[in-house]
């Protein structure tokens, strides 16, 4: 199998139909919170809805880059989610979140073979290859931050 399917392939079983590294996705976990889950605070811990936003917002950087456009994303804003006061807008984040995971999966796939060796913008940003396993790794991280939340928040309904 071709290394741009294999890792297209692993990004789609951490954000939308996987259960063999963690038994569950992003998809499966936020689908099943309401509003007033999602933006459950837990002490100093981010909700769950920031971290969907968190990362969501680099998948949206990463894709405009493979559109052809800059990268301008920042770790600064990267948990600057806007206010969620209902269930209309946590399904808007949600929706967001998951076309953009499916945009995702689908330019890696499309991704030529020798472009996953080439610098990522630039070499200090490492190649394409780096940065998606980045992603990956990243999404796992916190999905994993989640499903805690998420069994933190059960118990205080």
């Amino acid at each position: 199998m071709e290394r741009n399917l294999v890792i297209a392939n692993r990004l789609r079983e951490v954000l939308l139909n996987g259960q063999w590294i963690a038994n569950t996705n992003f998809k499966e976990q936020i689908l099943s919170l309401n509003w007033k889950q999602a933006t459950q605070k837990v002490g100093e811990l981010n909700t769950i809805a920031a971290i969907t936003f968190h990362i969501n917002y680099y998948l949206k950087g990463l894709l405009h880059v493979f559109n052809g456009g800059e990268l301008n994303i920042s770790d600064k804003y990267s948990f600057d989610l806007p206010e969620i006061h209902s269930e209309m807008d946590w399904k808007i984040q949600v929706d967001d979140f998951l076309t953009n995971s499916e945009k995702f999966v689908e330019q890696v796939e499309q991704l030529p073979d020798n472009l996953l060796d080439q610098p990522f913008v630039d070499e200090k940003y490492g190649s394409y290859l780096r940065n998606i396993e980045g992603v990956i790794e990243h999404s796992y991280y916190h999905l994993g931050q989640v499903s805690l939340l998420k069994k933190i928040i059960s118990n205080f309904e």
